[in-house]
C-alpha cells in the first residue's frame, strides 16, 4: 500500500476539524499502518491471553477520536502525537483497572534504562512510569512529550521531531536527559517506598 501524501492527510485533518465526520474514517484508513505499528509495540510483549489486543487498542483510540470536538489539527505528526497520547491514556486506564482487580499484585521489575529503550516490549510497571512522566512534565514539558511520543507512541526520532517542531538532535538530547531524570525519579520513589 502506498504511503499517503502529507498534504492528503493534512486536508483530511482540516476537513474533520471543520465538521466532516467522514473525514476521520478516510484518515484512519490512510494512517492505519502507523497506528497499528504503534499499538503493536505495546502488545507484542504481552501474554496471548491479554484482554487488550493490538486491534482493540486501535479501535479504542478511534472511539476516543470520534468524541474529540474541534481540534486545530496541524499535520500527520500532530495527529500521530495525539494518538500516542490516547494510547498512553488507554493503557494507563487498563493498567489501573487491572491492578485494582489484582488488589496490589506485584509485577516483575524491569530497570528503567532498559524499559525506555525503544523496543517491542512494553514496560510491565506502566503506572509507575506514568506517574514519573507526569512529574517530569511539571519540570520539563517537552522532555515528557518526547518520552510519550517515543515510548508510548512508537514514533521515530524524526517523527517526534516533526511533531514537536524541533530538531532531531534536540529530540535525542531530550530523550537521553529524560531517561536519566526518570531513572533518578523512579529510584528515589522506590527508596522512599521501601
Amino acid at each position: 500500500m502506498e504511503e499517503p501524501s502529507a498534504s492528503e492527510v493534512t486536508m483530511l485533518l482540516q476537513a474533520w476539524s471543520g465538521g466532516d465526520e467522514q473525514a476521520l474514517d478516510r484518515l484512519t484508513g490512510l494512517v492505519y499502518a502507523d497506528l497499528h505499528r504503534a499499538a503493536h509495540r505495546y502488545m507484542a510483549g504481552e501474554r496471548s491471553s491479554h484482554t487488550l489486543q493490538t486491534t482493540a487498542l486501535i479501535h479504542e483510540v478511534y472511539l476516543r477520536l470520534v468524541d474529540v470536538k474541534r481540534i486545530n489539527w496541524q499535520d500527520r505528526s500532530h495527529f500521530l502525537a495525539i494518538c500516542a497520547r490516547l494510547m498512553r491514556r488507554i493503557l494507563i486506564d487498563w493498567a489501573n483497572k487491572h491492578n485494582a482487580q489484582k488488589h496490589g499484585g506485584k509485577e516483575p521489575h524491569l530497570p528503567l534504562d532498559e524499559a525506555l529503550t525503544v523496543s517491542s516490549r512494553p514496560h510491565p510497571d506502566l503506572l509507575k512510569i506514568d506517574d514519573a512522566l507526569n512529574r517530569l512534565a511539571g519540570v520539563d514539558q517537552r522532555k515528557s512529550q518526547v518520552v510519550e511520543l517515543r515510548f508510548f507512541g512508537g514514533l521515530s526520532v524524526k517523527e517526534t521531531a516533526e511533531a514537536l517542531k524541533v530538531s532531531q538532535e534536540t529530540v535525542m538530547r531530550d530523550w537521553k536527559l529524560a531517561q536519566a531524570w526518570l531513572l533518578h525519579d523512579l529510584s528515589r520513589e522506590e527508596q522512599h517506598g521501601a
